[in-house]
């Protein structure tokens, strides 16, 4: 296992140098769920929420998350993005909204935290938009499955 490279030899927080690193193409795919009660699956399903189109609002939000990465994450490096998708995927029988972001970058380090972010804050807004009919919604399962590029290659969660 690598070291922990946030931290200097006296423990300190740092931002990582990547200043030498080679730019390449870097891509990432994170993705999570949310589950809900089957009346506010229906209800995102059809469209017809009070609040709009739950899902095109948090598609833009995750969009817009990716983006602003380093603003959140202290030790983050601001990247220029040169793709973000996020998709969604309703499962009727677990009553759940499946989120997969995918993020790259032609750059000197990775888009790991992006891809996480986004797919963090489109559910959290599912969330938002949905907590009026439902309370109860759990976000979970938030991982990276895979990445591509840089001095580590390529991984790829295992099933």
């Amino acid at each position: 296992m690598s070291e922990l490279t946030h931290f200097n030899q006296a423990g300190e927080a740092q931002m990582v140098d990547v200043g030498a690193k080679a730019v390449t193409q870097r891509t990432a795919i994170a993705s999570g769920q949310i589950i809900m009660l089957p009346e506010t699956l229906k209800r995102i399903e059809q469209g017809n929420h009070k609040k709009g189109d739950v899902l095109g609002i948090a598609r833009i939000a995750g969009i817009m998350a990716a983006k602003r990465t380093a603003d959140l994450i202290p030790l983050c490096h601001p990247l220029a993005l040169s793709k973000v998708t996020v998709d969604f995927e309703i499962n009727a029988d677990l009553h759940a909204v499946t989120c997969q972001v995918e993020v790259a970058t032609a750059g000197q380090t990775g888009v790991e935290m992006e891809a996480l972010t986004a797919v963090q804050i489109a559910l959290l807004t599912i969330y938002d938009m949905c907590k009026a009919v439902d309370r109860g919604m759990v976000i979970s399962n938030i991982s990276l499955q895979e990445k591509i590029g840089g001095q580590s290659g390529h991984w790829r969660r295992e099933s």
